[in-house]
């Protein structure tokens, strides 16, 4: 009797462990896939989104490496509206004998489609070119028809130095890592500050920009030289653009944007700073236009962030929330704008150097299921974007 007891009790415990590392999952995700099998091609920094007739059309960039290798091109594939698997992958750029990084895709209020990306010169991330094609015929099968395409020049003014002058002074001051004889880190990056050509050149896209009502397109940019962020804000849907005054920090670089009901904009940003790593914050309460200095978040970071509000007023957070790898990617929800995080579901979580998975891209489709990308590395040779489809009226804990 005893023993019948006891087989019970442990049978019980089983089922419930069971439970909690399965049924959940299965539960959230829907889908779960690679876009195309592991290879050794370097392939990161995917960029997703959804078509008006229901296809999902995702960019990548794919070559022998990233900035050094000149092989390097813009590369996509799409999720036919109904079907399960993706196409064979298909060129959507490439800029010849440069390597061609970092694509976003998005539709403005047009429903025109653009594809925005970077071309390295010189093999250095501060010399990147930032370049944009459109496309209003899409629904076919294989690569957007490109009508037109042009190249994204910004011109920050003095403002732009003022600004990164003014906003050190409201940041903590700067204590380690620093020589004697060597001039301090914020000193540097006012000085690069004040050379026309240095700040208008190298921006860099990551990550898909938020359109307000009235049609503005606000583009995250950032910048290695820098090591901080700018919005390119469009007023005529994409066609010209002006940028805003700089994030300033230090290292809060790819911006995610999000908006409040009180018209204030949120950014989050990956942090390539001092210690300790944690994601970084700024507001804009100008549709964009300035931004209050970038502070540290609570929440562990080294290598991505993404954001967006969902239809029912939540925030999603998707990102690396470790502070020492790329070997975790997380989602959060926040009900309250992004003051709190409540629920959490770890989409990779494995062991440090086990895998690295980054760079994700995330959108809200009608029935309010949750689709993103991301790159999967399994190591040097084993590389994929993957695609999970999710609903997260069902994240319940913080498994």
């Amino acid at each position: 009797m005893k023993r019948a007891i006891l087989t019970g009790i442990l049978q019980a415990l089983l089922g419930s462990l069971l439970y909690a590392q399965v049924v959940p999952k299965h539960q959230v995700v829907l889908t779960e896939k690679l876009i195309f099998p592991l290879q050794d091609q370097h392939v990161h920094g995917s960029s997703l989104v959804r078509l008006p007739n229901g296809d999902l059309l995702v960019a990548w960039f794919q070559g022998s490496g990233e900035r050094t290798a000149d092989d390097v091109q813009i590369m996509g594939a799409r999720l036919v509206n109904g079907q399960e698997s993706w196409s064979m992958a298909f060129k959507l750029a490439d800029t010849p004998r440069l390597p061609d990084c970092n694509p976003v895709l998005f539709l403005n209020a047009q429903e025109k489609l653009f594809l925005v990306w970077i071309a390295v010169q010189a093999n250095r991330w501060e010399q990147s070119i930032l370049k944009f094609r459109t496309s209003e015929d899409f629904s076919g099968p294989g690569a957007p028809v490109w009508s037109w395409q042009d190249n994204i020049l910004l011109k920050p003014n003095d403002t732009f130095s003022e600004e990164i002058t003014r906003k050190f002074r409201d940041l903590p001051e700067l204590t380690a890592g620093w020589a004697e004889y060597a001039p301090p880190y914020d000193e540097l990056i006012i000085a690069a500050s004040k050379d026309p050509a240095k700040r208008s050149t190298g921006w860099m896209s990551r990550i898909k920009p938020l359109l307000l009502q009235d049609g503005k397109i606000l583009l995250p940019l950032y910048s290695d030289g820098f090591n901080l962020s700018m919005i390119a804000i469009s007023d005529d849907h994409g066609n010209a653009w002006m940028p805003s005054l700089p994030i300033v920090g230090r290292g809060p670089i790819q911006p995610a944007l999000a908006k409040r009901k009180n018209g204030d904009i949120i950014a989050l940003m990956r942090d390539s700073g001092d210690a300790p790593s944690r994601v970084q914050h700024s507001i804009s309460k100008d549709q964009g236009k300035s931004w209050s200095a970038a502070q540290k978040t609570e929440i562990p970071n080294t290598a991505s962030v993404e954001l967006l509000v969902l239809e029912n007023g939540n925030w999603a957070f998707l990102g690396n929330d470790v502070d020492d790898g790329r070997y975790r990617m997380a989602l959060y929800l926040s009900e309250d704008e992004g003051e709190t995080w409540t629920r959490k579901r770890y989409l990779e979580d494995e062991e440090k150097r086990n895998g690295r998975f980054s760079y994700p891209s995330l959108i809200q489709s009608p029935d309010g299921m949750l689709h993103l990308t991301y790159s999967y590395h399994l190591n040097d040779k084993e590389k994929s974007i993957k695609y999970v489809a999710l609903d997260p009226g069902k994240i319940i804990d913080s498994k």
